[in-house]
This record gives C-alpha cells, structure tokens and sequence, in this order.
C-alpha cells in the first residue's frame, strides 16, 4: 500500500464533510477476517451494511476518526500502530468524502455492537472479497450499471462502502492499482 499514489479528495472545499471508515482485519478461525456491521434502523443509512465509521470531528485526523468510530461502534479499542495505510478518499453523495483506514490487529477482538448506531456485527473471511463473482456489476434500466459486492449469500454490498472494499481487494489482496472514485452509488445508498 505504500509504494501507491493514493487519491485524495475535497481536501480544499470547506463545504464537504469527512469521513472515515476502519476496514478491520484480524486473525479468526484460522483465517484472516474483517468486520462488517449492519446500520441499526434508524438513523443515517438505516438498515445498510457498512464498514464502522463515521463523521470527523473537529480537533481530530481521519486516522483518529475512524478508530474512533470503530472503538464507539463495535467497542474494538485500535491504536494508531494497528494502521498499516489509507485507501482512496471516496467522494460519496451528500456532499461527504469518505476515507478508508487499513486496520491490522494481531488477535481476534471481541466486538460488541452500540445498539443505536448498530444492528449486527458480521466477521467475514478475507477470500469472500476474491472469491469468483466478486465484484459482480447489475445492469440498470437506464443502461448503466452499479457494483454489488455479493458476499455471502444473504449480503450484497454496494457503493460507497462496495467501492471500497473492491478497491482493498485490488490494492491489498491482489496488488493491482485501482481506483474507485467514479464507482455511481445506488439511489438507496445516497439517503
């Protein structure tokens, strides 16, 4: 991740928002796995399957704001040395840049969910991110088409948090270069 140009945006708009996401990778049942939590019912992107994140506030850098939101939202205390590098700014809908922060923890932590902000909390096995089908493109009436990240059989992620996670999956687990910027979010996603 280090030898990559990363892009960055909105960094010069005073009017965009920033925001930050912990892809959260560790050690479980033998195999690497990260964590993915369903948004509680209520409140911003209700009932949808995210990365833990949230907003930066004043004071912090998006490093803190994503251990941050990660250790409010699943209780998962990280530190600064877990990091191990930042993906692509995202320039999500509303008018918000979301940036991904590469978390590495040595053991297995035990979630626990904040019941406001989260429904459940769901590990998966790192290979669901490669596994054949993945990334899958779901053609639109307009003739268009978005990204679903289909990756088990009852989660089909979209952008921004299944930009997101194709880009890890490129970047960190293939080493290829790309970028995910241009990756159109579903109308659902944007509320």
């Amino acid at each position: 991740m280090e030898h990559r140009t990363r892009h960055t945006a909105g960094r010069e708009d005073p009017g965009v928002r920033r925001a930050a996401v912990a892809i959260t990778v560790y050690p479980w049942s033998g195999s690497l796995h990260f964590l993915i939590i369903k948004r509680a019912a209520r409140g911003s992107n209700a009932g949808q399957w995210a990365l833990p994140g949230g907003r930066m506030d004043p004071g912090e850098d998006l490093v803190d704001t994503a251990l941050r939101e990660l250790h409010e939202e699943t209780g998962i205390l990280a530190l600064r040395d877990d990091v191990v590098g930042l993906l692509d700014d995202f320039p999500a809908s509303r008018g918000i840049v979301i940036t991904p922060v590469v978390v590495l923890l040595g053991e297995p932590p035990r979630p626990r969910r904040h019941p406001a902000e989260v429904a459940s909390l769901h590990p998966l096995a790192l290979k669901a991110l490669t596994a054949p089908g993945v990334p899958r493109w779901q053609p639109q009436p307009d003739g268009g088409s978005i990204l679903q990240m289909p990756l088990r059989r009852d989660m089909v992620i979209h952008a921004p948090t299944g930009a997101i996670l194709w880009q890890f999956a490129e970047v960190v687990l293939r080493g290829n270069e790309l970028h995910v910027a241009e990756v159109a979010e579903p109308a659902f996603t944007a509320r």
